[in-house]
C-alpha cells in the first residue's frame, strides 16, 4: 500500500499514540524494528500516519510494547479500523485540512465542551447568522467559496441528533449573545434559536455574563472534544490560518482545569435562558 500524502488529523494521531506507547516501553525504534519484525521505516511511517495499519497489527503492537490499558487499545483499534468516508470527506479539495480535521473530530467525539467569547458556536448557529459571520471574511470570500462554507458549517449541527446523544456543553460569553451579526433580526433570530437549542437533553447552555468579570483564557475560544477514551481528548483552538489541535497529555490537564473554572464562573442553565431571553428582547 503507497503511503498517504497528507494524512487526516485521526490518522495523525493514532500514529501519535502508538509513538507514545513504544517511548512509554523504552523502545527506540531499532529495538521495536526488531521485537515486530519489520524495518523503522515501516515503524517511522505508521507512527507519522503515513502508513495504515489494521486492528489486528494495533494489537499486536501494543501487546509486544506491553501496554497495559485494553480500553485504551480497544479505542485505538477502532481508529485503525475506520475504512468508511464521512460526509467531510466531500469538501475535500474545497475546505482545508483542518476544517475537514475538525468535523471529523466532532463526529467522532464522545462529549464536547467549549467556550465561546464573540461568537455563538457553530453547532448552534443558524444559517443566516453563520453567513453573515463569513461575511466578515477578510479578503472576502466568493459566493462559491461562501456557500462551501455555509454548507459545512451547518453540516457540523448534525452531532446534536446523532442516534446515541452527544453531550455537549457550551460556555458562551455575554458579548457573543449581543454581537448583532447580520443585524438585530437576524441577531434576535439566533438567540431564539439558541433558546430552542438549550432545551435539548443534551445540550447545556451557560452564559459568562460581564459582570463575572476575568476568567481563564478569556482571550480565546476553546472546543475540548472527549474521546472515547481520556488519553484521546482533543483541544481545539481557532487561530486565523485555521483549527489548531493539541492533545499532549499536559495541555489537555490543564484545558480541563481551565474549563471547569470558567464553568464555575458561568450562569445555571436557568438563569442563563433568563439572560439570553432578556438581550432577545433588547435586540
Amino acid at each position: 500500500m503507497p503511503p498517504r500524502k497528507a494524512p487526516t488529523a485521526r490518522q495523525r494521531r493514532l500514529g501519535a499514540e502508538l509513538r507514545k506507547m513504544r517511548e512509554h516501553a523504552g523502545l527506540q525504534l531499532a529495538d521495536a524494528a526488531g521485537l515486530l519484525g519489520t524495518d523503522r521505516t515501516t515503524i517511522s511511517n505508521s507512527e507519522s500516519g503515513r502508513f495504515g495499519l489494521s486492528g489486528d497489527r494495533v494489537r499486536s503492537w501494543a501487546a509486544l510494547y506491553q501496554c497495559p490499558d485494553p480500553k485504551y487499545v480497544e479505542a485505538l483499534v477502532a481508529m485503525a479500523e475506520e475504512r468508511v468516508k464521512g460526509w467531510w470527506d466531500d469538501y475535500r479539495g474545497r475546505l482545508s485540512g483542518g476544517a475537514l480535521d475538525l468535523a471529523e473530530l466532532e463526529a467522532n467525539a464522545a462529549g464536547l465542551r467549549g467556550v465561546t467569547i464573540m461568537h455563538v458556536p457553530g453547532q448552534l448557529q443558524t444559517e443566516e447568522y453563520a453567513r453573515a459571520v463569513f461575511e466578515e471574511a477578510v479578503p472576502p470570500l466568493s459566493p462559491v467559496d461562501l456557500r462551501t462554507r455555509l454548507s459545512h458549517r451547518l453540516k457540523r449541527r448534525d452531532v446534536l441528533d446523532r442516534p446515541e446523544p452527544l453531550h455537549c456543553t457550551f460556555l458562551i460569553h455575554e458579548a457573543a449573545l449581543r454581537m448583532q451579526y447580520g443585524g438585530p433580526k437576524i441577531a434576535r433570530a439566533q438567540l431564539d434559536h439558541l433558546l430552542k437549542e438549550s432545551e435539548r437533553d443534551n445540550v447545556i447552555v451557560r452564559v459568562i455574563p460581564f459582570a463575572v468579570g476575568g476568567f481563564p483564557n478569556a482571550g480565546s475560544s476553546t472546543l475540548y472534544v472527549y474521546g472515547p477514551v481520556p488519553q484521546l481528548d482533543t483541544v481545539q483552538m481557532d487561530t486565523p490560518t485555521g483549527p489548531a489541535f493539541l492533545d499532549a497529555e499536559t495541555l489537555l490537564a490543564s484545558y480541563r482545569a481551565v474549563l471547569d473554572r470558567t464553568e464555575e464562573r458561568s450562569l445555571a442553565p436557568a438563569k442563563s435562558r433568563d439572560v439570553i431571553h432578556e438581550i432577545a428582547q433588547q435586540a
